[in-house]
């Protein structure tokens, strides 16, 4: 794909970059859950950061998420791949409750921006947590409706902004940022939602992880065009710094490899193999251990 003067342009407006940001083709990825089209990514080599292009409208974006394989959207068992999925998740369910609390040093006020449908606030509000979400999936917020006390989901940051200013102590995304179109308006937001002293807790694929190297192309992870912005932990740093905001931990999240290798090589062999996507999982947690590169990353930031 060749970049036009309007690509740059809408790039560097997405970023709240002051001078048009520089972008260098990287690799190109096929869409293989949804439409089976060919997307390119490209580099900010300043904030080594990647970007999908072209992307789609905000018209058009909805139709990429029409899938009854987009897990996070249903509560589905329908295969042992989904089996595993919900499983792990009950599990990582309990850790993030526990992380939420310790960084806050006990309950609160959280809000989840793309609560999917809801286990996460569900598992919070058990714990004592006052809750709310965001989730633009209309059939998503109901399911999350049924499992809550609270049942008054947004379908957009814009909804709670003017009746919620500074009012959260943790505001949690998890593997939110990379699907969000307007990156540093989205932040801006989220920013003025957050408590002064409270705590933005994002969760990201890390496309710098051994995973991500080895399957390249098929790495399940690029999910192109869904996810539209590909983050390393220096880019996270440097974005977040923009607002005049820090990074104050960094912790890993080992199931993703797994998962993610799982998908991979279904991507890239036309079927599951789960000895091989065990395998490759565990060599990429054990690269990581020494880098810190690890498939996906769960950022505090303040």
């Amino acid at each position: 794909m060749k970049l036009k003067a309007a690509d740059i342009k809408q790039i560097s407006e997405q970023l709240g970059a002051a001078s048009p940001v520089e972008l260098n083709p990287f690799i190109q990825c096929k869409d293989h859950s949804v439409s089976r089209e060919t997307f390119s990514l490209f580099k900010d080599a300043e904030r080594d950061l990647l970007v999908t292009l072209p992307q789609p409208s905000e018209k058009n974006l909805p139709d990429y998420y029409q899938s009854e394989d987009y897990i996070s959207h249903t509560d589905s068992k329908r295969n042992l791949l989904e089996i595993a999925y919900q499983l792990v998740k009950q599990f990582s369910l309990k850790r993030k409750v526990k992380l939420v609390t310790r960084v806050n040093q006990g309950q609160g006020r959280i809000l989840d921006v793309g609560c999917g449908t809801g286990d996460f606030l569900q598992a919070c509000e058990q714990k004592g947590w006052s809750i709310a979400g965001i989730e633009p999936n209309e059939k998503a917020r109901q399911l999350a409706s049924t499992k809550t006390n609270f049942n008054d989901y947004q379908r957009t940051v814009e909804d709670l902004i003017e009746s919620n200013p500074e009012s959260f102590d943790v505001i949690t995304m998890w593997h939110v940022l990379e699907h969000v179109p307007n990156l540093a308006d989205f932040i801006h937001k989220i920013k003025s939602l957050l408590k002064p002293n409270g705590v933005l807790v994002v969760a990201v694929p890390n496309f710098k992880s051994w995973d991500a190297k080895h399957y390249n192309s098929f790495w399940a992870a690029y999910d192109v065009p869904r996810h539209l912005w590909h983050f390393s932990r220096k880019s996270m740093a440097k974005i977040f710094s923009e607002f005049d905001m820090k990074i104050l931990e960094e912790l890993p999240m080992k199931f993703d490899s797994y998962y993610v290798s799982l998908l991979s090589e279904k991507y890239k062999k036309g079927k599951q193999n789960f000895f091989s996507a065990f395998y490759q999982g565990l060599r990429s947690n054990q690269k990581a251990g020494r880098s810190g590169e690890y498939s996906s990353l769960i950022y505090l930031i303040k």
